[in-house]
């Protein structure tokens, strides 16, 4: 266990002169060490200026190292699953010099990138694709005689996830010499559940054959001329001597050499096996057990809260807290207040309780509660099931991870017209995690879908109100809303809900107060520009709306509690009394919602329309403000599509602004 004091400050005087993976292998054995504690402590100060993962990094700094040591790079591919673990290997590979960047706009990334290093092969940022992606390198590499290893390394927490269960699969059919790296540290974000997670641990307990294992490798080494042809013999007797001795293990019934458990902070260990392992020609799995936060005592204590974290206090581990609320703390807060008025109510979510909001739940309702692991598509499916036998399920998961079960949503949801609320936290832009992570996908993904809702609420107390229709409501219903602070309430927002309808917020109710320095003197009246949007880009289009006043242009807000259906009678009646209409959303413009109000207005005669939505490409990494920039959908783009609107109009209704001095008296 390393002090605190140990984390926080000082040279790096070996990291530093760590410019690619030949640096690593020339250090001396009794320098690594040293090397690990700078890479904890390069990590977590960083983490601690930044955010961003710090358990899960600092649980892998001697895994790393030995794998550099051992592979030659980019020679040899390491690939990393989810690669929220990447940052030693980020550290290693030259980029010490831009890590303080991490997570920054125009940084280095927290996963690994392409673009950034010929180290890092694939943009990776979801879970259990590792094995799949390192298996087609492989068999790409063989078939152009391409010589090198691959590498794939994996978290336990990864397995709970199907595809990684079909990679394993295949590569044992095919039987080439894949590496595969098995993480086991008891946790993917939450703590692991379900039978994978507690075989695992029963194959900890069988390090004695490991022990007997390399004491026989190492006599066949150190016979002369005989070895090769022993491995045979000796390969064979081994699978003999397992059957006998112990259970049954999964990898090698899968066609796999097993090799584990091994102490994963044991750099040297670590050396010797991959080292051995790198002469195998088959498939193998290198089972490995390290702890979470290794190295920063706050970080072993709660990996869980450590594992994607914010800025925090690196001498306590203190995160700052503020006194507002987020969406996802709003329907933590909903949820349980409906829970204990109904017990047909069920909880589903994929291996994040915490970052769900549901901990609160599994708590209270451990019997309702279900963890499925990382297994998105059985998460659907299952909420599903338990629909069809009577409860009322609630299935939460982030909006980037439900893009895995779209078919699950659209066959064993929709298609069964089962009565299921599905919550997508994280929709919209989500700063900070980069293109993996963002949420722009699941509008243009789930509106076609027959027979399912689709709401987006504006505030918490929206957002309590759409959770209520959703679970007092027959058939399916999406709710998604952004990682972000609810805004602040309006009256609006607390209208009963009327299927298909939004909420309109009028300029009155969000005009500057008089102690800002302004007052509103003309009757609102029929305002000229309308803002439609989403509810997760409602706060952007508030700053505009409000700036607009300073220009004289008057403009209500439009909220679409539903994005499907859609009142289309409702909604060409409220837009044909402005002669601007912006529409907004948190989403890419293809398949999008905004693209089918268009078209529904044109059909009205209402021709004087901007869209306002996410060019389709990928998102960097940065604050939702430079993302919402960078897309030309900040306030300060909307506002300015608003006045052009405004400029085109036939006529356009101004609201007279009167600035007032501190005092109180006309300027």
């Amino acid at each position: 266990m390393y002090l605190l004091s140990d984390c926080i400050g000082g040279a790096c005087t070996i990291l530093s002169g760590i410019h690619s993976p030949a640096d690593v292998k020339k250090l001396p054995e009794k320098k690594i060490p040293e090397l690990a504690r700078e890479i904890r402590r390069t990590i977590i100060e960083v983490v601690g200026r930044n955010g961003g993962h710090l358990s899960s990094n600092l649980g892998v700094v001697e895994l790393t190292i030995a794998l550099h040591r051992v592979f030659d790079s980019p020679e040899d591919a390491i690939v990393w699953d989810v690669s929220h673990q990447c940052y030693a290997h980020k550290l290693l590979t030259g980029r010490y010099d831009r890590f303080n960047t991490l997570r920054r706009r125009g940084g280095i990334s927290g996963f690994t990138r392409k673009d950034e290093s010929p180290h890092d092969f694939f943009n990776c940022g979801h879970s259990s694709t590792s094995i799949s992606s390192a298996l087609g390198l492989l068999m790409a590499w063989n078939i152009e005689k391409r010589p090198g290893k691959v590498v794939a390394v994996i978290g336990d927490g990864a397995l709970t996830g199907g595809m990684a269960f079909e990679a394993l699969s295949h590569a044992g059919q095919l039987s080439k010499n894949l590496i595969v790296v098995l993480n086991d540290n008891q946790m993917s974000i939450d703590h692991n559940t379900g039978s994978i997670s507690r075989y695992l641990s029963r194959m900890t307990m069988s390090a004695h054959y490991q022990t007997f294992r390399y004491k026989v490798d190492r006599m066949i080494d150190r016979v002369p001329y005989l070895s090769k042809y022993l491995e045979k013999f000796i390969f064979r007797f081994k699978r003999s001597m397992k059957g006998l001795l112990l259970t049954n293990n999964l990898f090698v019934d899968m066609g796999f050499e097993y090799v584990g458990p091994l102490n994963g902070h044991d750099e040297h260990e670590l050396e010797i096996v991959f080292r051995r392992v790198e002469k195998l020609q088959r498939p193998v799995v290198v089972h490995i057990v390290t702890k979470k936060g290794k190295g920063y005592s706050p970080a072993e204590d709660n990996p869980e809260v450590f594992h994607g974290i914010g800025p925090f206090c690196i001498s306590d581990g203190k995160v700052e807290k503020f006194d507002t609320l987020s969406f996802t703390e709003s329907f933590s807060n909903s949820l349980m207040e409906l829970a204990a008025k109904r017990s047909d109510i069920a909880a589903v979510t994929a291996a994040m309780a915490k970052g769900t909001g549901l901990a609160a739940f599994a708590r209270h309702y451990p019997e309702r509660f279900f963890d499925v692991g990382i297994a998105e598509e059985h998460a659907v499916t299952f909420g599903g099931g338990l629909a069809t036998g009577g409860l009322t399920p609630v299935i939460c998961i982030y909006s980037t991870f439900m893009q895995r079960a779209v078919d699950q949503v659209i066959h064993d949801i929709a298609l069964q017209n089962v009565h299921a609320v599905i919550v997508l936290d994280r929709a919209g832009v989500v700063p900070n995690d980069g293109e993996t992570h963002q949420g722009l996908f699941d509008i243009a993904l789930f509106r076609p879908v027959p027979g399912l809702r689709i709401m987006c609420p504006a505030s918490a107390e929206d957002l309590k109100l759409c959770l209520n229709y959703a679970v007092s409501s027959q058939g399916a219903t999406l709710i998604r809303y952004p990682k972000l602070t609810c805004p602040s309430e309006q009256d609006a927002f607390s209208q009963p809900v009327v299927q298909g309808r939004g909420t309109l917020v009028t300029c009155s109710s969000f005009a500057p107060s008089l102690e800002a320095g302004f007052e509103l003197h003309d009757d609102c009246g029929n305002g000229r520009i309308l803002f439609v949007c989403t509810g997760g880009i409602y706060s952007e289009v508030l700053v505009a709306a409000r700036a607009l006043l300073l220009e004289n242009v008057y403009a209500d807000i439009y909220t679409l509690r539903f994005i499907k259906p859609v009142d289309e009678d409702y909604f060409t009646d409220i837009a044909s009394k402005y002669d601007g209409i912006v529409l907004a959303e948190d989403g890419v413009v293809t398949g999008g919602v905004c693209a089918y109000l268009q078209n529904v207005l044109l059909l009205a005669g209402i021709r004087n329309v901007a869209v306002k939505a996410f060019p389709d490409r990928f998102y960097s990494h940065g604050t939702r403000g430079q993302i919402c920039a960078d897309a030309h959908m900040s306030p300060e783009y909307l506002e300015k599509a608003a006045l052009e609107l405004a400029g085109s109009g036939s006529s356009v209704h101004t609201v007279e602004i009167v600035s007032r001095n501190a005092k109180g008296g006309r300027q």
